[in-house]
C-alpha cells in the first residue's frame, strides 16, 4: 500500500485533489489507519487514479468521471471519450473560424493606424 505522498507522486494527483476525490467518492483510500488517520492506496487505486488524470485532461466533468468510475464494466467509456473528442474537434473548428475572422479584420487595414 502507498501513503498519500507516495501515491501523489506516482499518479500526478495533488494531495488536495486526492482528498477532494475521496470526499466525493471518486477515489477513496483502500485503508485509513484508525489511530493516525493516514490514508493508503493500492495498485487498483493507482489504475483508477491514472484513468482520472486522463479523464480530466480529456475535459470530463466531475459528474462524468463519477459515472465512469461507478460503471465498473467501463462499457460507456469509449463512447464518452469519442463524444468528448467530437466536441473538442468542433471547438477547434469554431476557434479556427474566429482566427480567420481576425486575419480578415487585419487585412482590412484596421489597426494599422496604431502601427504608424
Amino acid at each position: 500500500m502507498y501513503k498519500v505522498s507516495e501515491f501523489s507522486n506516482m499518479t500526478g494527483l495533488s494531495k488536495e485533489t486526492m482528498r477532494y476525490y475521496a470526499d466525493i467518492g471518486l477515489l477513496e483510500p483502500v485503508y485509513i489507519d484508525p489511530h493516525n488517520k493516514y490514508r493508503y492506496y493500492d495498485n487498483n487505486s493507482y489504475l483508477v487514479a491514472r484513468l482520472l488524470v486522463y479523464l480530466r485532461r480529456f475535459n470530463f466533468t466531475i459528474q462524468e468521471m463519477l459515472a465512469v468510475v461507478n460503471d465498473e464494466s467501463f462499457d460507456n467509456l469509449e463512447r464518452l471519450i469519442r463524444e468528448k473528442k467530437r466536441n473538442l474537434e468542433a471547438e477547434v473548428t469554431r476557434l479556427q473560424g474566429i482566427i480567420e475572422e481576425m486575419d480578415d479584420f487585419f487585412e482590412l487595414g484596421i489597426g494599422d493606424e496604431q502601427n504608424d
